[in-house]
């Protein structure tokens, strides 16, 4: 286990072989910190990704191990990525999942960015 209690990173996971070009997506941008494509399954009319260019688990292992740059880089493509998409005006929402608890399906630390309608609750309120 890693030191965030993930597994080691893994080279064959989907986000890997989209990033060495085995696997096509429809980039959004792509640039020496990040690419941002949208998702095949988008569960708002405006879903996008956003990976980093490094071999990192989770957001854990990404915010313990990137350097500086990557990290600024990352970001930055994540506010240009809303921006360019239009989706500053009528707002958005960026989500990581972190662990099975958190639902993460692709062990590649990655963002969702959701707009383009109101997104409503991310959690249901506890009863």
């Amino acid at each position: 286990m890693s030191v965030t209690g993930l597994p080691p990173y893994d080279d064959a996971n989907v986000f890997a072989r989209i990033l060495r070009g085995e696997i096509p997506c429809k980039r959004v941008h792509e640039d020496a910190h990040a690419l941002a494509f949208h998702d095949i399954n988008p569960q708002a009319p405006v879903h996008v990704l956003v990976i980093p260019k490094g071999r990192y688990v989770s957001v854990a292992d990404f915010s313990a191990h990137a350097s500086e740059a990557e990290v600024a880089g990352f970001w930055r493509v994540v506010a240009k990525v809303a921006k360019d998409l239009g989706l500053e005006a009528g707002g958005y929402r960026v989500l990581t999942n972190m662990g099975a608890d958190g639902g993460q399906e692709v062990p590649h630390f990655h963002v969702h960015i959701f707009g383009g309608r109101r997104i409503g609750r991310m959690v249901p309120k506890a009863d």
